[in-house]
């Protein structure tokens, strides 16, 4: 198995380390704290990271 590869989000710019993390992880999206990664991370269905994306669009 591939390792995860994690991204900072485009949005984040040069915030430096305030900035969530994803990965295409297994069953879903990885979201993550770039400023702990060690603390693990949420996996969230692709329909749930659809829906927290629209409503965070809101």
């Amino acid at each position: 198995m591939e390792p995860v590869k994690w991204r900072k989000s485009e949005r984040s710019g040069d915030q430096g380390d305030a900035c969530v993390e994803l990965a295409h992880v297994p069953n879903g999206v990885g979201v993550r704290d770039s400023k702990n990664p060690a603390a693990g991370h949420l996996t969230l269905t692709p329909h749930a990271f659809r829906t927290l994306l629209t409503n965070l669009k809101r």
